[in-house]
């Protein structure tokens, strides 16, 4: 059963499909195939940042100093609180950004699952008391040197980041466990603003099939994967049913103590991300255990018309994932 919350926002989202104007892959193909792709990328982006918009003037309101912001992979944390950044800073705020992902333990000391894989979804594969130490000194108006996690090396090394909170500064943490108490025990819940983000696809193939909002979170992995992160599109379908899985523990129970939700999803992402992820799921052999997958999603993308990603524009949330952003990363 989903929350009330959740289905607030599904709700949402297909008002903004009623606003551009198509509810199936076959409106969007057709919208596209008539020149309108401009039209329904300028809407589409727009109708994003007014939400982001009013999640700034509600934590401007409330006056809170510390936000949390969590979602599942590849819902496009980063970039939604960049932009979540930019609205504050409108507001008259000094908003500062701090990656959960940075506070990875090293790799080697990375928990194992059941199958004795790194285990990257779990709360303890993030080293909290480091973590807290370094909140409570920021909250306690020090200076603190943050760290960077190397996803190619798989340690913690330092940023050169050095961070300390003004009375005007606003401090906005994402990272998957954002939501979950366990993560910041020693702060009050109404000192913090809560923001769940999410990708809830609710574009369909056609009237009666929906498109699964893990396949689109999985192709945008897999082009970030591919991108900035050195890993073949074979090594993240492997990893896929254990992020699922860690999703399931860690992160969806939590969903429903946000303050407010944020769906990233776009109607037309799947146009962009057709042209990009095909080269890389045809790397995937026919000898390996995922080529099935890799086949599937194949056919899958091949459904949408696909559109350039030049008409991307550079604050967008796709740009995490297809690189070109204006922001850094």
């Amino acid at each position: 059963m989903k929350s009330p919350k959740l289905e607030a926002l599904i709700a949402e989202q297909r008002r903004w499909q009623e606003i551009v104007g198509m509810s199936t892959v076959a409106d969007l193909n057709g919208a596209i195939r008539a020149g309108h792709a401009t039209d329904i990328i300028n809407v589409c982006e727009v109708l994003q940042e007014r939400k982001i918009a009013r999640v700034a003037d509600e934590i401007y309101s409330l006056g809170r100093r510390l936000v949390l912001l969590a979602g599942p992979s590849s819902s496009g944390k980063t970039t939604t609180s960049k932009r979540l950044g930019i609205q504050l800073a409108a507001c008259g705020l000094r908003p500062l950004t701090i990656s959960m992902d940075d506070y990875f333990v090293n790799r080697v000391n990375t928990p194992l699952d059941e199958n004795g894989e790194y285990d990257y979804e779990c709360l303890g594969a993030l080293d909290v008391p480091y973590f807290n130490k370094q909140l409570s000194e920021l909250l306690a108006g020090e200076t603190v040197a943050l760290p960077r996690y190397d996803f190619v090396t798989g340690e913690r090394v330092p940023s050169g980041r050095e961070l300390k909170l003004e009375p005007n500064n606003v401090l906005i943490i994402e990272g998957i466990h954002a939501l979950n108490p366990d993560l910041t025990p020693q702060i009050s819940r109404d000192e913090k603003f809560l923001v769940y983000v999410t990708a809830l696809t609710t574009i369909r193939l056609d009237a009666e099939r929906k498109i699964s909002t893990s396949d689109a979170r999985l192709l945008r992995r897999m082009l970030r994967d591919k991108n900035f992160r050195n890993y073949s599109a074979e090594e993240t379908i492997h990893r896929w049913p254990s992020v699922r899985a860690g999703e399931e523990k860690w992160i969806f129970p939590f969903e429903d103590n946000c303050d407010m939700m944020v769906n990233t999803a776009l109607n037309y992402e799947l146009s962009v991300l057709r042209t990009h992820v095909l080269p890389i799921l045809e790397e995937v052999p026919e000898s390996s255990p995922e080529y099935p997958e890799a086949f599937r999603l194949r056919q899958f993308i091949g459904f949408f018309e696909p559109i350039r990603d030049k008409q991307i524009p550079p604050t967008s949330l796709l740009r995490e994932f297809l690189g070109g952003s204006s922001f850094r990363y």
